[in-house]
């Protein structure tokens, strides 16, 4: 799409959540959905016209990726959750879909055949999916922002080469999803935050997170720019200011932030090229303790006050997926009827 697009939705007061996972829990079956393109598809669409938004997200699910690497490596179903790589030698065999990937790419077909709707794909980002795959990824780039090489550390060989091999497995997930329909993708890369990197070493220099995080992105961004797909950006961790900076270099269309930061100062930081999207706390909508309803009401009026005075093109939405807890499910629409309300 054309940024006008998006910039346009920013004009026209748009606020949506990424809410997909609320619809998808109000069916019994929902399980067996997951498995099932076109009634996933069916869903998504439903979210995106129950939230009146052209933009149609799909799950977040950011355990496929690892999954699907596992699963290729005969690692058991059961094991995949907490498994990590020990060593370097990981074989490079390829990386099948798993059903899961595929209903997603067959509800993308589903999507991208409404014409009122914009069919989204997903992706986990390399340097998060890279931080599943090891026990221990903080050392390992705490030793490369120190000068460690792979030839030195073993730690740094194994994360350099869990990085190699995950960013591939993303990359051919993306290329089904483009091939499926998809017209622009979210990277969700919340591991790419202040807990796996060192303020020390950053204040000297931003080269390893250049190394590990922009690098293997901007691979990414190559990949969807050449086949005219957007790239919508997601980041809902604790960031310094200077790796939001650096992820507006990849110049997204859409660049999604976590409640963490104030959007009002980091309006100055990004380009009114691309869009803002959030940030309101939706992970503490499922209890009244955490959030309360009157709480969210003024969240939302200070956010639309503070952003409509910095001119930047702005979308209110979530700070994340904003996931159906049992049990809390009215609890969770209430708050997200409220930040929809334009009073």
């Amino acid at each position: 799409m054309k940024r006008e697009f998006y910039l346009d939705l920013a004009r026209s007061g748009l606020r949506m959540p990424i809410g997909a996972h609320l619809v998808l829990r109000e069916h019994a079956d929902a399980d067996e959905i997951l498995l099932d393109g076109p009634r996933l598809g069916a869903v998504v669409a439903a979210a995106a016209r129950r939230f009146a938004t052209p933009l149609a997200f799909p799950l977040m699910d950011l355990t496929l990726e690892k999954t699907a690497l596992l699963a290729a490596r005969s690692i058991p179903a059961a094991d995949i959750n907490a498994y990590h790589f020990r060593d370097a030698a990981i074989d490079g065999c390829a990386t099948p879909l798993i059903p899961r990937m595929r209903a997603t790419c067959a509800a993308i077909q589903y999507l991208a055949g409404r014409a009122d709707l914009l069919a989204v794909g997903m992706a986990i980002g390399p340097f998060s999916l890279a931080t599943k795959l090891v026990a221990d990824p903080i050392t390992p780039v705490f030793l490369a922002g120190a000068g460690a090489t792979a030839a030195e550390e073993a730690e740094v060989r194994l994360f350099e080469r869990v990085l190699e091999v995950g960013q591939d497995v993303i990359l051919e997930y993306l290329r089904a999803q483009i091939e499926a329909g998809a017209k622009a993708i979210i990277i969700c890369e919340p591991a790419a935050n202040q807990v796996y990197f060192s303020p020390k070493q950053l204040a000297q220099s931003y080269a390893v997170f250049e190394r590990y995080v922009l690098a293997p992105n901007r691979r990414v961004r190559r990949l969807l720019a050449d086949a005219g797909v957007d790239l919508i950006f997601h980041n809902c961790g604790e960031l310094f200011a200077g790796m939001l900076e650096r992820f507006t270099t990849l110049d997204p269309a859409v660049l999604s932030l976590g409640s963490s930061r104030v959007l009002w100062e980091d309006a100055a930081r990004v380009p009114k090229t691309t869009v803002l999207y959030g940030n309101l706390p939706t992970k503490r909508f499922y209890s009244d303790a955490l959030l309360s309803l009157a709480e969210v009401r003024r969240i939302k009026r200070e956010l639309s006050r503070q952003m409509d005075a910095t001119g930047h093109p702005f979308i209110m939405g979530s700070e994340c997926d904003v996931l159906s807890v049992p049990e809390c499910e009215r609890t969770i629409q209430a708050k997200v009827d409220e930040f929809l309300n334009r009073e």
